[in-house]
């Protein structure tokens, strides 16, 4: 009976955690990344609404795969404002070298090392406008802003900024991704707070391992950083280096590799 659990277990540790991020990090690794920052595309990606023509106020997180070797496991996430008529967006992040706090570092919706990245949460209009200020207000009381405060991992890094300003805006409703590794740093310790959307409540200790539940995140489980889950509202799952996966996406995969019936 143990023998068979233990091989269940191990089982279940493969295909939910070292298959995955086995997988992703040799595709990764093929597609190769720049020799160095330098030689990275950090152009806008065109993305981003015109804030000529988009005249409402604007708040949207974006996340894009993190730099060289990083990539394979992690996204590296950012936050942009734009107030109500405003001719621009104001960029704000975490990033691993001098001042850790960056505004307007690079373009709104600029290239990662070359990744492109994705608006994984957007607001606008009335809300937004009630929204930004609060979010500037936390973005200064950020509690890891001094030189040298910054760790790859497991924190705190780009990602833990970002969680942390939604966790103290909760109103902002933002949900990070799986590979958003950092997200669930709370400090040295045993900690317990907020998921990021502010829908639910999660315990960590030191952003090594940890849990969460919340009405947007769902049932999660923390390793190493990397986030393993079910989403029940998007019918989706949650794999570390993979990210979500919706059970349509995981079906309709399925169904495109499997060989074709040859009719009687």
């Amino acid at each position: 009976m143990i023998t068979k659990r233990l091989k269940f277990v191990a089982l279940a540790v493969f295909l939910c955690i070292v298959a995955p991020v086995a997988s992703t990090a040799a595709w990764y690794a093929q597609q190769g990344w720049p020799a160095s920052w330098r030689t990275a595309d950090w152009s806008a990606s065109g993305i981003a609404p015109d804030p000529r023509t988009a005249r409402e106020a604007i708040i949207q997180v974006y996340a894009a795969r993190a730099g060289r070797w990083k990539g394979m496991f992690a996204v590296h996430t950012w936050i942009v404002l734009k107030r109500e008529g405003a001719d621009s967006f104001t960029r704000y992040e975490v990033v691993g070298w001098g001042n850790p706090v960056r505004r307007n570092a690079y373009p709104t919706d600029g290239r990662w090392y070359s990744n492109v990245p994705d608006i994984i949460h957007d607001v606008r209009g009335d809300a937004a406008a009630a929204l930004i200020p609060r979010i500037e207000a936390a973005i200064t009381r950020y509690p890891h802003s001094a030189r040298g405060a910054y760790s790859v991992w497991p924190g705190p890094n780009s990602n833990s900024f970002v969680a942390w300003v939604a966790r103290n805006v909760p109103e902002l409703g933002a949900e990070l991704p799986p590979t958003a590794v950092g997200k669930d740093y709370l400090g040295e310790g045993f900690a317990v707070e907020t998921t990021p959307s502010g829908t639910g409540w999660q315990i960590s200790l030191s952003g090594v391992i940890g849990a969460g539940i919340g009405v947007k995140e769902g049932l999660e489980l923390h390793i190493l950083g990397g986030t393993l889950g079910i989403d029940p509202q998007s019918l989706a799952v949650k794999l570390p280096s993979v990210g979500t996966l919706s059970i349509s996406r995981i079906w309709a995969a399925l169904v495109s590799i499997w060989p074709a019936r040859v009719p009687d």
